[in-house]
């Protein structure tokens, strides 16, 4: 239906403009009070809320989530989900810059609401918690809450564009060390030192990493390693993160690095316990036909997308619980430039342009984008290439 597909763009870019200042809103809104992983209380009302008042059917803490929702509209035989993110980081608000991620999901919904019948498509906003590390959307698809949908986008900021998400799957968890208290000076021997476990530690894992392929990334922070520099630490607490390809490889990795924190409570006498935080992240697996269909819609809006990938762009060495919903469901997830350099990702700066007028342009575009690219979608046939495993056919 090409001529079809013509008039739904253009009324769907008729949509945005005239809901600019509530997409723009959302995104200040969000901006200016940021929630963390799981708190996202405040955040879920004025998505909810605006859905609600576009004309959506909410249902709030779906999935067994206090804090994730979903808003649907219509009645067609085929279903497609934006994903929106809300959650920030500790200490950086904004700094992924989710709250445009958030209000382009509600925009590009405002702009397939009065499609939907004509598409003949259910269209699903799902919100998702705790993306930070927590893994909302692993949960989410555990708990059904994806089943039956067709396909899934959502639009990443960053520094660049970038057609194609690259990231790592991810390990999340705490080590705790457990030692014994003692003071520093008269009663040293006493003392079973919990920090120097973490310090042993850390040096087997600078160790180890000539040993691991380039694609692994272990990084992280001690927490609490003690009080006073007279009292021996009796316990000592870090939270860490391993990276690698693929699922496969990150397990293998896993595995080297925890036996260097089994090092460091080896070596000082400790008790260490290791506790995975949230859901592991898979690598991303991208929809070729939902690919090509974005590059070419972004291209109309003088966005280039690098569909051969000849130039480094997004964050593909991140990690996204959005990968999970990429290996059962046909997704892209592509950057949209903010155009902050020299800042980049989860730093304050980040943030900051998060809100300026790159930002708002990025909010506004992705939300087009997302809306024509679901259009062609539900117009064509899906291209099949050898990176998608989804078979699925409108």
């Amino acid at each position: 239906m090409p001529d079809a597909t013509a008039e739904f763009k253009s009324l769907a870019g008729e949509a945005i403009v005239r809901h600019r200042d509530l997409i723009l809103g959302v995104s200040h809104a969000l901006h200016a009070d940021p929630e963390t992983a799981w708190d996202e209380h405040r955040s879920v009302a004025l998505l909810t809320g605006t859905l609600e008042d576009l004309g959506m059917s909410v249902s709030r803490g779906v999935g067994g989530l206090e804090t994730a929702f979903t808003g649907t509209f219509g009645k067609g035989s085929r279903t497609v989900a934006v994903v929106a993110e809300y959650d920030a980081l500790a200490g950086l608000g904004h700094a992924c810059g989710h709250n445009i991620i958030a209000a382009a999901a509600v925009g590009a919904a405002s702009a397939l609401i009065p499609l939907a019948d004509h598409l003949d498509a259910i269209v699903t906003v799902v919100g998702t918690p705790a993306e930070e590390g927590g893994g909302g959307k692993v949960h989410l698809l555990d708990a059904g809450i994806f089943d039956g949908v067709d396909l899934a986008m959502m639009v990443h900021p960053g520094p660049a564009d970038a057609l194609y998400a690259r990231p790592l799957a991810v390990a999340h968890f705490d080590v705790e060390y457990t030692g014994r208290e003692s003071h520093a000076s008269a009663y040293p021997t006493l003392g079973v030192n919990a920090a120097d476990a973490f310090t042993i530690a850390q040096v087997a894992i600078g160790l180890l990493r000539q040993q691991l392929p380039p694609t692994v990334r272990v990084h992280g922070i001690v927490r609490e390693a003690g009080t006073a520099p007279n009292a021996i630490p009796g316990s000592a607490l870090g939270s860490w993160y391993v990276r690698a390809e693929n699922l496969e490889a990150l397990d293998a990795a896993f595995h080297r690095v925890v036996s260097c924190f089994e090092a460091g409570a080896h070596a000082t006498g400790c008790q260490v316990e290791i506790r995975e935080t949230s859901p592991r992240y898979s690598e991303f697996r991208n929809d070729a036909g939902l690919a090509h269909a974005f590059a070419a819609n972004a291209t109309r809006l003088g966005r280039d997308m690098d569909i051969t990938e000849s130039r480094p762009g997004g964050m593909n060495t991140a990690s996204t619980d959005m990968g999970n919903v990429s290996r059962r469901i046909r997704a892209i997830h592509p950057y949209l430039s903010i155009d902050c350099l020299p800042a980049v990702n989860h730093q304050a700066a980040f943030a900051d342009a998060s809100i300026r007028a790159a930002g708002d342009k990025a909010a506004l575009d992705g939300a087009l984008l997302m809306a024509e690219t679901i259009i062609d979608a539900l117009a064509t046939s899906p291209t099949t290439s050898p990176e998608t495993e989804h078979a699925h056919a409108f």
